[in-house]
């Protein structure tokens, strides 16, 4: 099983298609609590180049809340990660975590079907950017 959803997207506006995935994340109800800037990060910390490299923390308080009543320590698993990264010849590829993967190894049968509903969210959420 793969552990995460991927696309990749003709376009070389790094900041344009940000918004397009945050703007369809909105529509999946999921919000951005977090964005690490790894290309910057890398390069501060340890002085390495490397192309564009976006992780976005996206949350749907509606399924958060659904599997944190059932198991309180999925909260390490989240949020999800969706990634923006600038490929080498110039494209970029979206990346969403799999949480059907992810949180297959909780081993709650409860938590199951959330997970694949997240995951459909986010396969949405790829295939509309």
């Amino acid at each position: 099983m793969n552990y995460c959803i991927t696309r990749t997207i003709d376009t070389t506006d790094m900041a344009a298609l940000k918004e397009r995935v945050v703007e369809a994340l909105k529509t999946e109800g999921f919000g951005v609590l977090t964005e690490i800037d790894l290309q910057a990060t890398l390069k501060k910390k340890l002085d390495k180049d490397h192309l564009p490299h976006l992780i976005l923390g996206a949350c749907n308080p509606v399924f958060a809340d659904q599997v944190v009543t059932l198991e309180p320590h999925i909260s390490t698993m989240l949020p999800c990660n969706v990634t923006i990264r600038q490929l080498p010849d110039g494209k970029h590829e979206l990346a969403a975590i799999d949480p059907a993967a992810a949180m297959g190894a909780v081993g709650n049968p409860a938590v199951e079907p959330i997970a694949a509903q997240v995951r459909d969210a986010l396969q949405r959420v790829l295939e509309k950017v």
